[in-house]
């Protein structure tokens, strides 16, 4: 590795590419540059390099997307530099972050003005601007991906020039720069409305899925997080409800020891070596899977949100996850499982099942509808192809829409129908990046070349 560029002042560092693999293992690319820029500045003056050698440049975070959305052959922008609070509102509740801090670092930066993000996903690792640039949401029919959490942002666009989108400055842009795919600019500032630090009293339980699926959206209304799996090949759902209480709440958390032994032994130890041996014995699975059915015990706990929404996962797989109108839910898993036993399949990852009420973003799997997320995984080291494709027909068939950082095979012919606001985006990328600088071949793929 050499070092071909530097400039101390701007605080940007280019060098020459290294390999770079996202978490999946799904995409691998050499960059022509790094950039591991510590400011402002330092972004701009990356995207002032790629123009002067006519490169594309894009911004990556944890790489946990599983498309190519982070793919960058020219400059690839290292954000872990350009991380931390910036500054609070304490009387609206809201506060200003660097773009790369990492979602895991958040609340410890906001444990001192006791607030909390509003809702998370399961997996903290992406950064902030990764994170909302892909659309990462958790569940809870009441409430919006994390996007939907953006009231503020600065970016980078394609002239260098900074664009800040406030209530007061390019309002009307926020519904598109929220949720841009990295599309429109390089985010380096976001802003978040937060709430109120939360505890969340947690209810997990195995249920027989039929009866889940007879009241699954009165279950969804009726608590503030509802979500469940499912293991093909079995009848039992597991159900997890959390319930917000103030934060100076009694809390119950998890023993150290019921943690480490659920959630490092089992959901990660044991399934590491039933996923393996699937691999080699696939007609092992559904048995597999009726074991891990009796496995999964019940357990109530009340702990802070994030200890609670926060899941830690170890075993590497690949996921696909479709957001289809949230009423479709029951027939589209009848119908996934009818495929899996017409086609024999034998799929030893749970199916994951989240909600989340409509929302106004251009781009946004919920926009414009109440939806229901259904997630499909498969263990890495096994053929997702036929998998995902059967089930990729069957949630299209009910207007599914991909998550922009899973895997699917759409392309801008298709999201356009799905997405009404399509063309605006369109429109606003070719006025804030009309020599494509931020283009990849996923974007030109899902956007049009």
């Amino acid at each position: 590795m050499t070092v071909s560029e530097r400039n101390e002042k701007t605080g940007s560092t280019l060098i020459s590419g290294t390999v770079w693999r996202n978490w999946a293992r799904t995409v691998e690319v050499r960059p022509t540059l790094v950039a591991r820029p510590t400011s402002v500045a330092g972004v701009q003056r990356a995207i002032e390099t790629a123009r002067a050698r006519g490169i594309t440049v894009k911004a990556v975070g944890a790489g946990h997307s599983f498309t190519a959305i982070a793919e960058a052959p020219g400059v690839q922008l290292d954000l872990t530099r350009l991380t931390g609070l910036i500054d609070v509102d304490q009387a609206r509740r809201r506060v200003r972050l660097l773009a790369g801090t990492c979602l895991r670092d958040i609340p410890e930066l906001l444990a001192p003005y006791a607030l909390a993000m509003e809702n998370l996903g399961d997996i903290d690792s992406q950064s902030i601007s990764g994170a909302i640039s892909t659309g990462t949401h958790g569940t809870g029919a009441s409430f919006g991906g994390i996007a939907t959490q953006v009231v503020a942002a600065l970016v980078v666009t394609a002239s260098g020039d900074l664009l800040r989108i406030d209530e007061n400055q390019n309002s009307e842009l926020l519904p598109a720069l929220s949720l841009g795919l990295g599309a429109l600019g390089i985010l380096v500032e976001v802003t978040l409305q937060c709430v109120p630090q939360f505890v969340l009293q947690a209810v997990e339980q195995p249920e027989r899925l039929d009866a889940v699926l007879e009241s699954v959206l009165e279950r969804a209304a009726a608590v503030d997080h509802f979500e469940f799996y499912w293991f093909p090949h079995t009848k039992t759902a597991l159900t997890k409800s959390n319930t917000r209480l103030p934060a100076d709440a009694h809390r119950e958390p998890l023993t150290v020891t019921k943690a480490y032994l659920d959630d490092v032994v089992v959901a990660n130890g044991v399934f590491r070596l039933t996923c393996n041996l699937g691999r080699i014995a696939p007609a092992a699975i559904p048995g597999i899977n009726r074991m891990a059915e009796k496995l999964t015990g019940n357990r109530r706990f009340t702990d802070l949100s994030t200890n609670v929404f926060i899941t830690r996962r170890t075993v590497r797989f690949k996921e696909m996850e479709y957001a289809i109108p949230a009423e479709h839910v029951v027939s589209a898993l009848r119908e996934i499982n009818a495929v899996i036993q017409r086609r024999g399949l034998r799929i030893s990852f749970p199916l994951e099942v989240r909600f989340a009420k409509e929302d106004s973003l251009w781009l946004s799997t919920a926009s414009g509808r109440a939806t229901v997320y259904i997630a499909a995984h498969r263990f890495f080291r096994e053929d997702h192809r036929e998998y995902f494709a059967a089930l990729e027909e069957v949630l299209r068939s009910f207007g599914g829409r991909p998550h922009w950082g899973k895997m699917h095979t759409q392309d801008a012919e298709s999201l356009r129908q799905v997405y009404p606001h399509f063309d605006n985006f369109i429109e606003l990328r070719d006025r804030l990046d009309p020599e494509r600088l931020f283009a990849n071949r996923y974007l030109d793929r899902v956007l049009g070349a």
